[in-house]
C-alpha cells in the first residue's frame, strides 16, 4: 500500500509503510500521535526505550520529542493542533475553554476502540473517494474525544489565551506570533525576547519551561508545519518553499523534512490525497 498524506488546518495525518522506518520528532506545539499498525519497532523517549508493538499508540504532548526505528513498519502518524484538542474538548463538555490538557499515557498498546478507529482513518484515507476528508474529520474527532475521556489529564490555566496563531501563553505570545508571521527569517533569540518584553535569558527559560522546547526548536518545527501546508495547498516549486520556511539550502530542508515526516518534500506532495485524488 503507498504512502498517504493528508493535510488540514486542524491536523495532519501520513500513512507509511517503510522497509526502513526511522522518525526522529522535535519538540512541537501539537500533540502527536503514533499508531503502529504492524512490524516492530524501537521507541526512544526521555532517555527510556521501549518496544513498538502492532496495534500500540505512542502519544506525544506538545514539546515532546522521541525517536522510532524499525523494520517493515506501517504507521499512521497524526498531528493535532491544541487548539482543535481543546475546541473538541469543550464542545463534548470536556472541559471549559481556558484548560491546559495533556495525555497522561504515553504507550498504549492493544486498545480494540483506538485501533479500529486508526483502520478506518486509513482505510478511507485510500478510498480515493469524493468527502474522504469530511470522514476522516470525525474520525479525528471521535479519537480525540475518547483519548480525553480515558487518557488525558485536565488543569485551569489562566496564562492561556487563543491567539491568531492558536492557543498561547499570554506571556511569550508575541514572541510566537514573530516566529509564525517571519518564518523566512533567521530569528535570534534577542529580537525574540525583545517582543516578549523580557531579558533574552529569563525568555529562553520561560519558552523551554512554558512549552517543553528551546525557541530554536520550536521555530523548526514550525518551519517544517508551514511546508507542508505549502506543498499540500501550493503549486510552488520545493526550493520556493524551502526559502519561505527560512531554508536558504533545498538539501538542507529535505533533509530536516524527511527527519520530521520521514518523507522527501517531493514523496509527501505527491503521497497527497488531495493532489491524487482531485487534480
Amino acid at each position: 500500500m503507498p504512502d498517504k498524506v493528508l493535510v488540514s488546518s486542524q491536523f495532519k495525518i501520513i500513512h507509511r509503510n517503510a522497509q526502513r522506518f526511522c522518525l526522529n520528532i522535535e519538540a512541537s506545539p501539537d500533540f502527536i500521535f503514533v499508531f503502529s499498525m504492524k512490524g516492530k519497532g524501537l521507541l526512544n523517549f526521555e532517555d527510556d526505550e521501549k518496544g513498538l508493538l502492532p496495534f500500540s499508540l505512542f502519544v506525544l504532548n506538545s514539546g515532546e520529542s522521541a525517536n522510532i526505528n524499525g523494520a517493515d513498519l506501517e504507521t499512521v502518524t497524526l498531528w493535532l493542533s491544541p487548539s482543535h484538542v481543546l475546541d473538541c474538548a469543550a464542545r463534548a463538555r470536556l472541559v471549559k475553554a481556558d484548560a491546559r490538557i495533556t495525555f497522561r499515557s504515553k504507550l498504549i498498546e492493544k486498545n480494540t476502540r483506538i485501533a479500529r478507529l486508526f483502520e478506518d482513518i486509513t482505510e478511507e484515507l485510500n478510498q480515493k473517494e469524493a468527502g474522504q476528508e469530511i470522514i476522516i474529520a470525525a474520525l479525528v474527532e471521535q479519537l480525540i474525544v475518547y483519548m480525553l475521556r480515558h487518557h488525558a489529564n485536565v488543569q485551569r490555566s489562566n496564562e492561556l489565551e487563543l491567539s491568531r496563531v492558536g492557543l498561547v501563553d499570554r506571556r511569550i505570545r508575541r514572541a510566537v506570533e514573530l516566529m509564525h508571521a517571519q518564518l523566512e527569517r533567521e530569528l535570534s533569540i534577542e529580537e525574540l525576547a525583545s517582543a516578549a518584553y523580557l531579558s533574552p535569558f529569563h525568555f529562553s527559560r520561560l519558552f523551554k519551561k512554558l512549552t517543553g522546547a528551546t525557541p530554536h526548536s520550536y521555530l523548526a518545527s514550525l518551519r517544517i508545519s508551514r511546508a507542508q501546508n505549502l506543498l499540500a495547498e501550493t503549486d510552488l516549486s520545493i526550493t520556493e518553499i524551502s526559502a519561505r520556511v527560512g531554508y536558504s539550502s533545498s538539501s538542507h530542508f529535505t533533509k530536516a523534512f524527511r527527519q520530521v515526516t520521514g518523507l522527501t518534500p517531493k514523496d509527501f506532495r505527491s503521497a497527497n490525497v488531495k493532489v491524487n485524488s482531485f487534480s
